[in-house]
């Protein structure tokens, strides 16, 4: 195999992988959205002034979960072994477990430990992909400042909606 048809090959793959990233990534996303999103429990709770419309929420998580699959995969190519690989998947396990805690379960408070957990682990990838993936790293920082402001804002609903005594 000459070096020309082994790098074609090479970007093939590595544009395949960037697909399947992107697919994964998004399509796990929106179909939790639409099994898990708000429903009339969600609607008669106490929301803190700072809480944005519900049409806010799809975009930001569409271009969100663009930059969480590309940063992923950039990690991927370089570093597939590494603890900055293993971070990106355990933020997105804690990632998609939040919303049917919230949503389904009713749970703030356990939602609220998740999101926080998830912040860590979004921190944690942003050093740790720094190390091989500046790119990569970058991208994490609008997450991670989504991240902040989601787990104020699910703070204040759990401490809102508390039951008085």
């Amino acid at each position: 195999m000459t070096h020309a048809v082994k790098n074609a090959s090479k970007r093939s793959a590595d544009f395949l992988m960037l697909v399947y990233f992107l697919v994964v990534v998004i399509g796990v996303g929106f179909v939790l959205g639409f099994l898990t999103g708000p429903d009339a429990w969600y609607a008669n709770l106490v929301k803190p002034s700072f809480n944005p419309p519900n049409a806010v929420f799809a975009p930001v998580w569409t271009i969100l979960y663009i930059m969480i699959a590309v940063a992923g995969w950039l990690i991927w190519r370089v570093a597939p072994r590494s603890i900055a690989m293993g971070i990106w998947a355990l933020q997105m396990a804690l990632n998609w477990l939040w919303s049917p805690v919230f949503f389904v379960a009713h749970q703030p408070g356990t939602a609220l430990v998740i999101i926080t957990l998830l912040l860590v682990t979004v921190l944690l990838f942003i050093i740790q992909a720094q190390k091989f993936d500046k790119i990569a790293s970058r991208l994490f920082i609008p997450y991670a400042v989504w991240i902040g402001f989601a787990t104020i804002l699910n703070a204040a609903i759990f401490w809102l909606n508390q039951p008085m005594s």
